[in-house]
């Protein structure tokens, strides 16, 4: 029998990169506990977003967490027009309502688990703790991911699933608008959404998700690339897997 070492079944666990059969390729395996799924939406123009954007940096090393940024595009045409915000992004924080109980589109909004949290600064992220009902395995080679979904006997009877590609480190020097003279930085910016179409899901039949990543244009800002699943009659994600490498 094989035994794993302390440090590999802690990776195991968390859902970290397991390492990398060459230079251009890593792989990831989910653990039995489901990652927290943190949500904002922001703008660059919208002057009460910078300290939700600064929170949502903060979650930077937590391999238990995928954070994601998305910047919606309806402040744009208020003085300073967002270089990240995509119509997309507002349509997607517009049907999430149904799911995550908000009443309305506001930034900056935090939604975890798929639940619209306003008093996201009153308290820190709780630690993830429920159990995950389907297991993950993500691999790159080159641009390319590649993810198998596997269902476990208490799995939704119908998955679906969407794909994002991150990347961190940006600053923004804002020159009109509500933060017209502040340098804005940035992580967790989504910069590719796809999502996946729903499929029935039997336990213990794997799925096979493919996702082709665009060159990134500037290689000085670190990407990750995601995978959520979620249950499709609630919308509400069940597991997540990330890679950074």
């Amino acid at each position: 029998m094989d035994f794993l070492s302390p440090r590999l079944a802690a990776l195991l666990c968390l859902g970290l990169p397991l390492g990398a059969a060459g230079a251009d390729a890593c792989t990831a395996r989910s653990g039995p506990v489901a990652v927290r799924v943190v949500e904002l939406y922001t703008s660059e123009g919208c002057s009460s977003c910078p300290p939700a954007d600064r929170w949502l940096s903060a979650l930077k090393g937590q391999p238990e967490v995928v954070a994601l940024a998305f910047h919606v595009s309806y402040w744009d045409r208020l003085g300073w027009k967002d270089r990240f915000a995509s119509p997309v992004f507002t349509q997607r924080q517009s049907e999430q309502q149904r799911i995550n109980g908000a009443r309305y589109s506001y930034t900056p909004q935090i939604v975890v688990d798929g639940v619209d949290t306003p008093r996201w600064h009153a308290r820190p992220l709780p630690p993830a703790q429920r159990r995950a009902p389907v297991q993950l395995s993500l691999a790159r080679e080159g641009l390319a991911y590649q993810a198998t979904v596997t269902p476990g006997a208490d799995a939704p009877q119908r998955l679906a699933a969407y794909w994002v590609l991150t990347e961190g480190d940006h600053r923004t020097a804002v020159k009109a608008g509500e933060n017209e003279g502040a340098t804005l930085g940035h992580d967790f910016v989504v910069r590719q959404y796809q999502t996946v179409a729903a499929w029935s899901a039997a336990p213990g039949q794997a799925a096979t998700l493919r996702f082709d990543a665009e060159t990134a244009a500037d290689a000085h800002h670190p990407r990750e690339a995601a995978l959520v699943v979620i249950d499709a009659a609630s919308g509400r994600p069940v597991q997540a897997i990330k890679l950074g490498c």
